[in-house]
C-alpha cells in the first residue's frame, strides 16, 4: 500500500469540523489556546488536542507569549494536497470518460 504521511496528516486535520473551524477563525489572526477553548466552548486540554494537530499538519504554529499560547497559522500551502486531488480527479475523469466511450460504442448493439 502506498503511503503518504503528509497528506494523512492534512487529511486527518481537516476531517474535523472544529479543527476546520479553528482555521477560519485564525484566518483572521493570532488566537490564544484559551480564547479557542471559549469560542468553540471545550475544555483546555480539549482545544489543545486540536491544535497538537493541526501544528503535526504543518497547518498551525504556537508561540508562547509569558503565560498565554497563542496559535498563527502555519505554513502549509496545501500543494501537495491540491496536486493529489488533482491527480485523483483526472483519474476518476478518465474513467468516466472511458465508459462514456464504451457506452456510446455499445449503444445500438444488443
Amino acid at each position: 500500500m502506498v503511503q503518504y504521511p503528509i497528506l494523512d496528516a492534512t487529511f486527518a486535520a481537516l476531517a474535523d469540523p472544529t479543527r476546520r473551524g479553528i482555521l477560519r477563525r485564525l484566518g483572521e489572526g493570532a488566537c490564544s489556546i484559551s480564547d479557542l477553548a471559549e469560542l468553540f466552548e471545550m475544555t483546555l486540554t480539549g482545544i489543545k488536542k486540536h491544535v497538537r494537530l493541526l501544528e503535526e499538519a504543518g497547518m498551525v504554529v504556537t508561540e508562547k507569549r509569558g503565560r498565554v499560547r497563542y496559535c498563527m497559522l502555519g505554513t502549509n500551502s496545501l500543494e501537495r494536497e491540491v496536486a493529489w486531488i488533482r491527480d485523483y480527479q483526472l483519474s476518476l475523469e478518465g474513467r468516466l470518460d472511458r465508459l462514456d466511450e464504451f457506452l456510446n460504442r455499445t449503444e445500438g448493439t444488443s
